[in-house]
């Protein structure tokens, strides 16, 4: 899994606990509002301080090189690059952020946004998105509200990371199946995977942890007309008809014998790189999976199990921190930097993300240099990104519980799913008592 992603498995209490010793002194998510006129910085020089989890995978040599570019074009701004483990950013930051010691830019994932603009620690960035010129049209379809917390503007997309099926096509090959034919339905999918069980592979390998047997139900809840919280994000709801009906569809690859029971952590991918089963789905992450270069590979969209088009996306958003006595100009550097880096983003796809800006990722350019994230691109107008709500995490907590109980053949999907929406729920709660309602 990606270095960026992980943090959701770790981090998530760190978030949370560091919300309830703060919320005494938090300001009721009031933020200072930044003043900022147009995209470039003509002030002063300053340093910016510049905080982002990018510790693996292609990113700590790409980003240093981005912004010695920026640093080398922009005279009056530096920009100081500080990497360090996304758990460690939100443990340190909004100490820090009180203290005005924190960053001046950071980097954070979609659900982190509200949490943050909750506890006062962001900047009202509605000024800074309105002089770079960004509306919602500029990103796909949902992503730029994802950065919003009670109709405030806290934070500007920087990338996407959409699931996908991976093929293996000599597997398909092997059991007689044409592997350029795509998978687009479950009518489609059942059929191969019945043929494959007939040749002795087990063709859909489905595992209970985040990666990716939370994502995966996530994707078909969705595909199902289910919404894992009510639209308040007060009530969790994944326990629906089509909560109960994706999970049921997971837990029958192991029944049907597609799937083995105890699939470990990674064991789908790690199974498809082997030549052990023909599909996976996976993050956009995996295309730039090393392991992957010796294997006759491609990868689909996901297919439609249900009745519409859905699947899972997380994002990374840059954020503007509101720390004590922040300066304005350092702030409206740190937005010239992000303008830029957008702008620039099209090789970030190297690093097994999606550029979130429209106008790069539906550069031709982009999929010519990069192929293998066509189908990833293809599925963004019905990606869904991370909940807003302050806290998220905890109660998202549950939805994994849930899949690791079923899939372990513990519970039935739906005992699996009502108790964990009966913790989520209290979860919740909890959550409006900290950050405020």
């Amino acid at each position: 899994m990606p270095n960026n992603l992980f943090r959701r498995a770790t981090a998530g209490a760190a978030v949370v606990a560091l919300g309830i010793a703060l919320a005494g002194c938090s300001s009721s998510g009031t933020t200072t509002s930044a003043s900022v006129n147009g995209s470039a910085y003509t002030g002063p020089k300053v340093t910016v301080t510049f905080w982002n989890g990018w510790t693996g995978g292609a990113a700590p040599t790409l980003v240093p090189k981005l912004v010695a570019q920026f640093n080398a074009s922009h005279k009056n701004i530096v920009v100081k690059d500080v990497p360090m483990q996304w758990a460690d950013i939100s443990a340190k930051m909004p100490l820090a952020i009180k203290a005005g010691k924190g960053p001046d830019l950071a980097v954070g994932h979609g659900d982190d946004v509200a949490t943050y603009a909750a506890q006062g620690l962001l900047q009202n960035s509605g000024a800074i998105v309105k002089s770079l010129g960004y509306t919602a049209s500029d990103f796909p379809a949902g992503l730029f509200a994802g950065n919003q917390y009670k109709g405030v503007q806290y934070g500007v997309p920087w990338s996407v990371t959409p699931l996908g099926l991976y093929v293996n096509k000599d597997v398909l090959k092997n059991a007689g199946i044409d592997p350029s034919a795509p998978v687009t339905d479950a009518s489609t999918m059942d059929k191969n995977l019945a043929a494959l069980k007939a040749k002795g592979v087990q063709g859909e390998w489905v595992d209970g942890y985040v990666f990716t047997g939370t994502f995966q139900f996530e994707s078909l809840l969705w595909q199902y007309g289910g919404q894992l919280f009510n639209k308040g994000v007060t009530k969790a709801t994944f326990n629906s008809p089509a909560g109960v009906q994706a999970l049921t569809r997971m837990v029958s690859m192991i029944k049907n014998g597609y799937s083995p029971a105890n699939v470990a952590q990674d064991g789908d991918i790690n199974a498809l790189i082997k030549g052990q089963t023909a599909y996976n789905w996976n993050g956009v992450w995996q295309t730039t999976n090393p392991a992957l270069a010796k294997v006759n590979w491609t990868a689909q969209a996901v297919p439609q199990i249900g009745t519409q088009k859905a699947v899972w996306s997380s994002s990374t958003d840059w954020m503007f921190p509101a720390n004590k006595g922040q300066d304005k100009n350092k702030t409206q550097a740190a937005a010239t930097f992000v303008k830029w880096m957008n702008d620039h983003s099209m090789g970030w796809a190297a690093t097994g993300e999606i550029p979130a800006a429209n106008s790069v990722h539906n550069n031709p350019a982009l999929v010519q240099k990069y192929p293998n994230i066509k189908p990833f691109l293809d599925e963004l107008p019905y990606a869904h990104y991370e909940t807003v709500s302050p806290g998220i995490t905890n109660a998202e907590a549950e939805i994994t519980t849930a899949v690791n109980e079923a899939i372990l053949g513990k519970q039935t999907p739906q005992a699996a799913l009502d108790g964990a929406v009966a913790q989520a729920d209290k979860l919740l709660q909890q959550n409006a008592q900290t950050y405020g309602g």
